[in-house]
C-alpha cells in the first residue's frame, strides 16, 4: 500500500515562489510507485488548495485561473488520523482523504519558523524536517548566533535591533559594536532578501530602513572583507546524522544575492527555474581536505546540537585574511532540499527523500511513546469549588 504523501509549499512568505519550484522539482522526484503524493498549495492569503494541476511549473503563470481548477482543502483529525478534507462551498464535495506524512517544503517566515510545523503537529499528522522549536531557532538569526556560541560554535558577533527604535540610538550601538563595513540583514528571512551591506553611516541607515521593510527585527554584523563562503548540507536527526560533500558558491556583487541564487542561469528544459540548483558553484569546494572534514564535522554536530531533524544547509563563512571559519546560518528547509550537495557522495534526489520521510515517520512513533498527558480529577473538584482554580483556594491551616 503507497504512503499518502500530502507535499506542503507557498505560504505566507516573500519566498513563495522559490517554494513552489522546489516543491515541484521534489514531486517529480519521488517514487510513484511508493507515494500516493497529494500537492497542497498555500496561497499567499494562507489557504490551501490542492489538485493535480498544482505539479505543473506552467500552471502558476496565472495562479487565479489555476485555483479555480483546484479544491480548496484543510486537514482535519478524526480518531487518531489525519484527513485532506474539502471545505464546503469549494467546488465539489469529495471523500476525505486519509494523510499517513506530510513533507513541508516551504521557505522563509510562516511557513519554515516553526509557524506551520506547530499547525502540523496540532492537527497530528507526521511531518518531515525540524520540530516546532528548531524551525523557530533555525529561522531566527539571532537567536541560532546565541545559542550556537552558547555551545562553543564558532560565529560572528551581531548587534539586533526592533522597528520602532530611534535610528541614532541604532545607529550608535553599531557603531560602539563594531567597525564598518557591516552587513544588515532581517532576522528571520532567508534567500538573501533584504541584505546589504554598509560601508558608512549614511550607508547603514539605508540598510537598516531596508531591512525593516521585510521584518520587526534585525540585525548587524561586521562584513567579512576577504571572504569565502561553502556550504555544507546534513541529513539525519539529533541521534544519527551525516554531512554532504562541500560547496563553493560564487557572487556577482559583494554579497551572494536573490537573483544569484535563482535567476542568474535561465530557465531549465522544462521551462522554470532549477532554483538553488542553478546558482553558480563549485562542488566539491577548492578546500583541504583537513579543512572539508573540519566544516563537515561542524556541520553535523551544530545540526544535532540544535535539535534538527531532516536536511539542513549550513553556511560557513572563511575570513581568509584571519584565517577563521563561522557558521554563518542555518536553512532547516534549504531551497531545493540541497540535493545538489548529495548526488555527489551518491545519494540520489530520489533516496534523500526517502530518507527525510522515513525520518518524519521515526519521530512520529519516538513521539508515540511519550505521555503527553494524565488523569486528574481537576475538573470535578471545579465543579464543586466554582472556577477559582488552584490559586482562588485557601490553604490548610497546620496543627
Amino acid at each position: 500500500m503507497k504512503i499518502k504523501l500530502a507535499v506542503l509549499f507557498g505560504g505566507r512568505s516573500v519566498e513563495h515562489e522559490v517554494s513552489i519550484i522546489s516543491a515541484l522539482q521534489a514531486m517529480e522526484n519521488l517514487n510513484k510507485e511508493k507515494y500516493q503524493i497529494h500537492p497542497v498549495y498555500i496561497a499567499k492569503t494562507g489557504e490551501m488548495y490542492t489538485g493535480e494541476a498544482l505539479r505543473s511549473m506552467s500552471s502558476y503563470l496565472d495562479i487565479p485561473a489555476l485555483l479555480r481548477t483546484c479544491r480548496q482543502v484543510t486537514f482535519l483529525p478524526v480518531g487518531g488520523d489525519v484527513y485532506l478534507q474539502t471545505l464546503s462551498g469549494a467546488g465539489r464535495k469529495e471523500k476525505p482523504e486519509r494523510i499517513d506524512v506530510a513533507f513541508p517544503i516551504t521557505h522563509g517566515t510562516n511557513v519554515e519558523d516553526g509557524a506551520l510545523q506547530g499547525y502540523l503537529k496540532t492537527v497530528g499528522v507526521p511531518f518531515v524536517g525540524p520540530d516546532v522549536l528548531a524551525s523557530a531557532v533555525g529561522m531566527d538569526k539571532y537567536v541560532m548566533k546565541t545559542m550556537l556560541r552558547d555551545g562553543g560554535f564558532p560565529v560572528l558577533d551581531c548587534v539586533r535591533f526592533w522597528r520602532g527604535e530611534q535610528m541614532e540610538d541604532m545607529v550608535c550601538r553599531a557603531e560602539e559594536k563594531m567597525a564598518y563595513p557591516m552587513i544588515v540583514k532581517p532576522v528571520n528571512l532567508g534567500s538573501s532578501v533584504g541584505i546589504t551591506k554598509a560601508s558608512d553611516r549614511e550607508a547603514l541607515e539605508a540598510a537598516l530602513e531596508t531591512a525593516f521593510i521585510y521584518a520587526d527585527a534585525v540585525l548587524a554584523e561586521p562584513a567579512i572583507t576577504k571572504l569565502r563562503e561553502i556550504n555544507c548540507s546534513v541529513v539525519g536527526d539529533t541521534w544519527e546524522a551525516q554531512a554532504s560533500e562541500c560547496e563553493e558558491p560564487f557572487m556577482e556583487d559583494e554579497i551572494l544575492s536573490y537573483e544569484n541564487k535563482y535567476m542568474d542561469t535561465g530557465a531549465s528544459k522544462g521551462g522554470g527555474s532549477k532554483g538553488m540548483a542553478s546558482l553558480k558553484r563549485k562542488i566539491p569546494a577548492d578546500i583541504s581536505p583537513k579543512l572539508r572534514e573540519k566544516i563537515r564535522t561542524m556541520a553535523v554536530d551544530a545540526f544535532r546540537f540544535l535539535g534538527m531533524s531532516g536536511v539542513s544547509r549550513i553556511d560557513f563563512m572563511i575570513d581568509c585574511e584571519a584565517d577563521a571559519l563561522y557558521i554563518n546560518e542555518f536553512n532547516t528547509i534549504p531551497g531545493s532540499l540541497a540535493f545538489y550537495l548529495w548526488e555527489p557522495v551518491g545519494v540520489s534526489y530520489g533516496v534523500l527523500l526517502d530518507r527525510l520521510i522515513s525520518l518524519a515517520i521515526k519521530r512520529s512513533r519516538q513521539e508515540a511513546d511519550i505521555l503527553f498527558s494524565f488523569d486528574t480529577n481537576l475538573l470535578a473538584m471545579s465543579a464543586h469549588s466554582g472556577t477559582k482554580g488552584a490559586k482562588g483556594t485557601k490553604g490548610t491551616k497546620k496543627a
